[in-house]
């Protein structure tokens, strides 16, 4: 029997193309999950598509209506072993400047709406399931530069405050990880000028959410671990000639 059959995973931001194929992979690895979103209406037809009805539960989750955040973590049907925070939101950053409903939306998806839900589900003593908190941030945390600083921003807030939950939660011996995320080829990406040389596939990045470890950052691919420990010790002055 599989030793993951009994235990389940929350899935927050579940229609991003990312998170299906976590579905998948979780499911894959015995684990049965709850689907949670905003468009229940695609994550609806990816499962029946890829018939996973039985293992697969689709509830209904505003990643933005923070009032509602404690009532969805209490109906849930079982409390989660596993959560993953998948919900994201990238407004052109030109945009963002000048019209701050772009901005509010990135802070609101990327930070505000995580740091609420992630705080009811980590902070409920009653729930003795809980074994590990994943959230996918992004290399564009890292450090701020000019082509992206406000979306980076709202990824950077995200990342420590995960940091922080590591430590909160580490007496509990519950593990919090932060998926620190390159380019995708993925819908919020479609359109943009991106190096192909660098993209990576859905089911690519969601492996290594699947099968996250004990360190706290994980960074898929070799060439994006590259750059993010490049861009970690760059010089503030080589910093700001980057795009």
């Amino acid at each position: 029997m599989n030793q993951n059959t009994n235990k389940t995973v929350l899935i927050l931001g579940a229609n991003s193309d990312v998170a299906k194929q976590c579905i998948k992979q979780y499911i894959e690895k015995g684990f049965s999950v709850i689907a949670a979103s905003r468009n229940t209406d695609s994550l609806e037809n990816f499962v029946m598509e890829n018939n996973l009805n039985s293992k697969v539960s689709i509830l209904s989750f505003d990643v933005v209506d923070f009032d509602s955040h404690q009532e969805f973590y209490d109906e849930l049907p079982v409390k989660p072993h596993i959560v993953v925070y998948a919900a994201g939101f990238l407004a052109d950053n030109e945009k963002a400047l000048r019209d701050f409903k772009g901005t509010h939306q990135m802070m609101m998806v990327n930070y505000m709406g995580a740091v609420s839900i992630l705080n009811i589900i980590a902070m409920d003593e009653s729930n003795k399931n809980l074994e590990r908190i994943i959230g996918l941030s992004s290399l564009s945390g890292v450090r701020g530069r000019k082509s992206n600083f406000v979306y980076g921003s709202t990824k950077a807030a995200f990342t420590t405050y995960l940091a922080g939950l590591r430590q909160e939660l580490a007496s509990k011996n519950i593990k919090v990880n932060a998926l620190v995320i390159g380019y995708i080829n993925t819908k919020i990406n479609a359109g943009l000028e991106l190096n192909k040389s660098l993209m990576m596939e859905p089911d690519y990045v969601a492996k290594f959410i699947v099968n996250a470890g004990n360190s706290f950052t994980i960074v898929p691919n070799f060439k994006w671990k590259i750059i993010y420990l490049i861009l970690k010790v760059l010089p503030e002055s080589l910093v700001a000639k980057l795009p």
